[in-house]
């Protein structure tokens, strides 16, 4: 926990934005170099996923748990298993404390709907692997990371959660882990799947 955790010079330098509510300081580590159990300085990773994943509704790097982010070959990614998928846009170097349901990316991911049937989903999930348009937004399940970019976030997790997040990568470590200061701009209804009838 501690080793997942940021350094306390990172939680000061963050600390008046982070005693406003729903929003967090977290270290991402890379999956390519903690996926295994890995060790540093004779610390075990166990976490499943190696620190790589985090879920902002679970509050927890544990992969499987409705994880909505990961950090993988200095690329962000969104949606991993199932039925799950995710759009990310980056806004650049702009300052998290401005971003709120009023920013265009995130007011358009806002109204953005899920579909519920299964040909539908499958058929998003492979448009946003792709990189897609969204009524003016350039939107991918994976983006590089770079330094001082704040990114906006929507992760459907059928059935667990879905989630319209705003962050930023305030540092980067030697490991090439990442510091990403965030905010949860809404909370959605977990998305279900519709089940066909044959009655």
């Amino acid at each position: 926990k501690d080793f997942l955790s940021p350094s306390e010079e990172d939680r000061n330098s963050h600390a008046d934005f982070l005693r406003t509510p729903n929003t967090g300081l977290i270290r991402l580590l890379p999956r390519e170099t903690y996926d295994d159990n890995a060790t540093k300085d004779r610390k075990r990773i166990v976490t499943r996923g190696g620190g790589a994943y985090y879920s902002f509704t679970r509050l927890t790097h544990e992969y499987g748990y409705g994880s909505d982010i990961e950090l993988s070959q200095d690329y962000f990614s969104t949606g991993f298993a199932g039925l799950d998928y995710g759009l990310l846009t980056s806004l650049g170097d702009v300052p998290l404390e401005s971003v709120s349901l009023e920013t265009s990316a995130a007011n358009i991911f806002a109204g953005y709907n899920p579909p519920s049937e299964e040909p539908k989903i499958r058929l998003e999930q492979r448009r946003f692997q792709m990189g897609a348009d969204v009524q003016g937004i350039s939107a991918s399940r994976r983006l590089p990371m770079k330094l001082n970019s704040t990114y906006v976030l929507r992760s459907m997790n059928y059935r667990e959660s879905d989630v319209l997040v705003a962050f930023r990568v305030v540092r980067i470590d030697s490991d090439k882990s990442a510091i990403v200061l965030w905010k949860l701009l809404k909370k959605f209804p977990a998305p279900q799947v519709a089940r066909n009838n044959d009655n």
